[in-house]
């Protein structure tokens, strides 16, 4: 399980609020209530198996307390953040599946349909460019980008949204407690990214494994495809490191011969070379996120698996790593095996709050 630091885990173990006593193995801050509790400021993410240390990517002008990730939990869950009290972010990123939907594109306010998949909010403290095209700089800007989607929170602009927010009491108490002034969507976002920090998983069968901690952690078709997925497969080429993606966008092929092609990161840069790609997303938690690719056409990692076996799509901007595999089925079945071998702990502490400030 997750070691904490002796003063941080004695500080986080539990707090009382309204006579109540809530465990807090991962975060804490306010009780259900959404009142302050009086605890320690300093917030130390675990080390999990198979990761690098969360604490080192966190950036300087953002530092986790422990309020301001209880505070991002609140505002994460909080349908009252839309125009019309439908939609939270948790509506498109619930934790039993990954922080995704578990749809091929997700439904936003007055059941509005977007043209991109939910992506998965696992690991985010070591992502860099957010959102499949990259148009956000940083987990901050990503976290507040959503509420003024027409498709999503529908809020015409910020400026709304905040005036909003701050006819709620309980949550003008809290930004002054956490931040020491009235709400601005700044902070919105840097507590949402605080929170979004937490959602880590490692601790994998497959870390397990790998690290000869516990030699019988993976099937022996497992084990396979671990090997095919380092060497044959040709995964490691994108699904690198210790987060298995290397940040980067690729070309696939995905929807590329359909009446309207979605041109990816190339909206963003307007670089032809990035027309049709999309950003390697991480393996982890990879068999609780289907479906699959930026416009969720694949149901099953069966079907993954066979795309890119056959070297992709063929379009005048695929990448040139992607090439045909020519994998045996048993190949393909390994490959699935690890793949599932991939889903861990960390992020297990996540739940709605029961109540919300008011």
């Amino acid at each position: 399980m997750a070691r904490f630091r002796k003063s941080v885990s004695l500080v986080l173990s539990g707090v009382l609020v309204l006579g109540v006593a809530f465990a807090l193995p991962l975060h804490s801050g306010f009780g259900e209530s959404g009142k302050a509790a009086t605890i320690g400021l300093d917030y130390q993410l675990p080390q999990l198996q198979g990761l690098k240390d969360a604490n080192t990517f966190v950036p300087a002008d953002n530092p986790l307390t422990a309020q301001k990730v209880e505070l991002g939990r609140l505002l994460f869950f909080d349908k009252r953040l839309s125009e019309n009290n439908t939609i939270a972010c948790a509506s498109c990123h619930l934790p039993e599946k990954g922080f995704t939907d578990g749809m091929p594109v997700s439904i936003g306010i007055d059941n509005r349909k977007g043209g991109r998949s939910a992506l998965a909010l696992i690991n985010r403290v070591y992502s860099q460019a957010q959102f499949w095209d990259g148009r956000a700089a940083t987990l901050e800007d990503q976290s507040i980008g959503p509420f003024v989607d027409p498709v999503e929170h529908g809020f015409m602009n910020h400026d709304e949204m905040v005036a909003k927010m701050r006819q709620i009491p309980g949550y003008l108490k809290l930004f002054q407690d956490v931040f020491g002034r009235e709400i601005v969507i700044e902070d919105v976002g840097r507590a949402i990214a605080s929170f979004l920090r937490t959602t880590l998983s490692g601790n994998s069968a497959m870390d397990k494994f790998d690290r000869g901690w516990e030699e019988e952690a993976l099937s022996e078709s497992a084990r396979r495809g671990l090997d095919l997925f380092r060497v044959k497969g040709h995964c490691t080429r994108c699904h690198s490191g210790s987060n298995f993606t290397d940040e980067k966008f690729h070309n696939l092929g995905i929807g590329w011969y359909t009446n309207t092609v979605d041109l990816g990161r190339y909206q963003v840069t307007k670089n032809a070379e990035d027309i049709g790609a999309f950003k390697t997303p991480t393996l982890r938690e990879i068999a609780r996120t289907a479906p699959y690719m930026h416009d969720g056409r694949y149901k099953t990692l069966e079907e993954v698996v066979n795309f890119y076996n056959q070297g992709g799509i063929m379009n005048p901007y695929h990448d040139t790593m992607l090439i045909p595999l020519e994998l045996t089925e048993q190949e393909k079945q390994d490959l699935v095996a690890l793949l599932n071998s991939l889903n861990g702990e960390g992020w297990q502490h996540v739940q709605a709050p029961k109540e919300f400030p008011r």
